[in-house]
């Protein structure tokens, strides 16, 4: 989206250096990838990411307000409403779509916000490799808030682990190896020490959780939390805790947050960038332009379970019960910005990811995500190139 990167890159690309680019990332992560990585990274015009800064900045401060706060206490279900929670989130994404405006500049939409740990180990690595595969990469940055990589690594690891000793701080999540994420996993470790453990290997011990490592009982004091509720229900996993049980540990993102920032906090959101949305159970009618429209389970992830073509039926299927979490919200035109080598054009969204410090939120990074197709996402487009995880990189100031 820089023109004079992209035709530099793109005129000095090959093959072999995306395949040494892929491997490098996978030895740095410590872990195969297996999610796809895009051939390119992205060239975020300066403008435009301070356009996304500062609009995600505007959103933290209307949600952070008294009456948006007690409203998204609702979002959280009875079953994983979790005690102590902070009065503001640790972690926060905001997901913008690079779109084309009438007056023909780039700009950018919200898609989706959630106040969730994403990448944070892994985006580093990839925009540290990502940054040395282009010509003349080292004029070129990928951090936000003012940050250089140790200020990076400072900041992100004081949030995870919270002054405490590496080793009683855990990244939890179900089958760590299984999941998607896995290098962010193992990068988490190798960069700050956390290890990834299964929720269903720890064993409580009354108010306290323990774990093995290295072959001894080890206390946690601290939980890196990357549990999804909606795989939980949709895999029937028993824990032996309950989010709901009185611990004696910290949270580093504390689980109530995943479900008040998220897709609920959207409808009402007044902000010129947040398409307008509506929950299924306050939608008085059915919209005339129904087709303009997207159907998005609230609490669901990688895209699962939403709807692009959305029908009367469609609306009509939901349950009563599901109506609260479902949402309806405004499509938005991706514009196809950004142009291969071999003249096709991918469409791009970028998430912008930040850490509270100091009770106030910072930039710290971004990540992208590429398609040629009408869905985001690493999972989807698999069969084409040119798609897939990438990192942003723009002109150092």
């Amino acid at each position: 989206m820089i023109e004079s990167l992209r035709r530099a890159f793109n005129a000095a690309w090959r093959p072999a250096a995306y395949e040494a680019y892929k491997a490098r990332l996978a030895a740095e992560a410590g872990a195969p990838i297996g999610f796809r990585l895009c051939e390119t990274p992205v060239f975020l015009p300066p403008a435009l990411r301070d356009a996304m800064v500062g609009a995600s900045l505007e959103i933290w401060e209307k949600l952070l307000q008294p009456d948006r706060l007690e409203r998204s206490k609702a979002a959280v279900p009875a079953a994983f409403c979790a005690p102590g929670a902070d009065d503001r989130p640790l972690f926060a994404q905001a997901d913008f779509a690079v779109v084309l405006e009438e007056d023909g500049r780039l700009g950018p939409r919200l898609i989706e916000l959630q106040a969730f740990p994403s990448l944070y180990a892994f985006q580093f690595l990839q925009g540290r490799v990502c940054r040395d595969q282009v010509p003349g990469g080292e004029e070129l940055g990928f951090l936000l808030g003012g940050l250089d990589e140790p200020g990076y690594l400072r900041v992100v690891g004081g949030a995870i682990l919270g002054g405490l000793p590496a080793e009683n701080v855990v990244l939890l999540d179900l089958d760590p190896p299984s999941q998607g994420t896995y290098p962010d996993f193992t990068a988490t470790e190798k960069l700050f020490g956390v290890r990834p453990v299964c929720a269903t290997r720890v064993e409580r011990r009354g108010r306290e959780l323990w774990y093995e490592r290295d072959g001894r009982p080890t206390r946690i004091l601290r939980v890196y939390n990357r549990l999804i509720a909606d795989e939980l229900l949709e895999k029937k996993v028993a824990l032996p805790f309950r989010f709901t049980d009185e611990l004696d540990l910290e949270w580093a993102g504390h689980p109530n947050w995943f479900f008040r920032w998220s897709k609920h906090a959207l409808p009402g959101l007044d902000h010129p960038l947040v398409p307008e949305s509506r929950l299924l159970s306050e939608l008085e009618r059915v919209p005339e332009d129904l087709e303009r429209w997207v159907l998005k389970p609230l609490f669901s992830f990688s895209g699962s379970g939403v709807k692009v073509d959305v029908t009367p039926a469609d609306l009509a299927a939901v349950p009563e019960p599901e109506r609260a979490s479902t949402l309806l919200m405004r499509k938005v035109e991706y514009a196809p910005v950004l142009e291969s080598p071999e003249g096709t054009r991918s469409r791009v969204e970028v998430r912008v990811m930040f850490v509270w410090e100091a009770g106030q939120p910072r930039p710290v990074a971004t990540l992208a995500r590429l398609s040629q197709g009408r869905m985001m996402g690493v999972k989807w487009n698999r069969d084409k190139t040119w798609v897939g995880s990438s990192s942003c990189l723009w002109p150092l100031d």
